[in-house]
């Protein structure tokens, strides 16, 4: 029996790849059809440790399309059923959480997510579609492990980050470490896997966290902090946005150089070069130990 078993659902960042309204160098090779780039929904991941009983961390608005092509996560029995038995959000961006509304059709689940997350939820009626008397939301706290179906243990911890887009105001806290951006630790059977979809920076709290991993998922969004700049497709640095980049002296591959832990870019823009087969930039980070999440991964650990 598999001791804790991974499928990436998605691997991109917001917007997915390519991006629906994007003429940038990397997508402009995804619109021509070619073979160096694949295209990848938003990111999430579906967790289990029997086979049976599955997390979805994050639901992403492409959560319908990354169900139905994962067979592990169809309907089973009768009428109405699912092996989905728990969502944990990492934040309450719009890609962690619109998919939620796909979730609406009183089917039962435990929703996990910190007290802020819950909160924005809360405030917004439209998140009421998932029925209290089915969907169950649980509060989880930082540093508290808690028990999900079929054997898996999670723990969320605060990364540096910042609130969400759509909440953020005129000068944001872009490395504040509170509930609002956490990444999550999920154990079984000796097995250990962190995913940290965004941090604007590494600590030495997470290094040492990340070090006795079986595998850590860390945020790939830009490859370079003035990526969107470069490309014309925006005007904020990636550590504007809550994303460390992954090159220069304080991108990610400096940082967690010394980590001998499977190591996978996951969230990646689509600007970013790494995305495409045989650059300059995917060769570096291959060369460097990393894997690059494509949708469909699966890991058993």
């Amino acid at each position: 029996m598999p001791r804790l078993t991974a499928i990436v659902l998605g691997s991109a960042a917001g917007g997915g790849f390519p991006q629906w309204n994007c003429r940038c160098p990397v997508c402009r090779l995804a619109w021509a059809g070619d073979r160096r780039v694949k295209p990848r929904t938003q990111a999430s991941l579906a967790i289990s440790a029997n086979g049976e009983d599955w997390l979805l961390i994050n639901a992403s608005p492409d959560l319908p399309n990354q169900l139905r092509r994962s067979p592990v996560l169809h309907p089973r029995g009768e009428t109405r059923d699912s092996p989905i038995k728990a969502v944990l959000l990492t934040g309450a961006e719009i890609d962690q959480v619109a998919g939620l509304l796909s979730l609406r059709e009183r089917q039962a689940f435990t929703l996990c997510a910190s007290s802020e997350a819950l909160a924005v939820l809360e405030d917004n009626s439209v998140f009421g579609v998932l029925a209290p008397d089915v969907v169950q939301r649980e509060a989880v706290a930082l540093g508290q492990p808690w028990a999900l179906p079929g054997g898996l243990q999670a723990e969320v911890f605060a990364v540096p980050g910042k609130v969400p887009l759509y909440l953020e105001g005129e000068n944001p806290e872009t490395r504040s470490e509170n509930a609002g951006t956490v990444a999550v630790e999920l154990n079984a059977n000796g097995a250990r896997l962190i995913y940290i979809p965004g941090a604007a920076a590494v600590t030495a709290v997470m290094r040492e966290r990340m070090a006795g991993a079986d595998v850590v998922f860390f945020d790939g969004t830009l490859f370079r902090d003035d990526e969107m700049i470069a490309t014309s497709t925006g005007t904020k640095t990636g550590r504007r946005m809550g994303h460390m980049s992954i090159d220069g002296p304080d991108g990610s591959l400096n940082a967690l150089k010394a980590l001998r832990s499977r190591r996978i870019y996951i969230h990646i823009n689509n600007t970013n070069p790494i995305l495409v087969d045989g650059s300059p930039e995917q060769s570096r980070v291959i060369g460097e130990g990393w894997e690059i999440a494509e949708d469909g991964l699966e890991l058993t650990l």
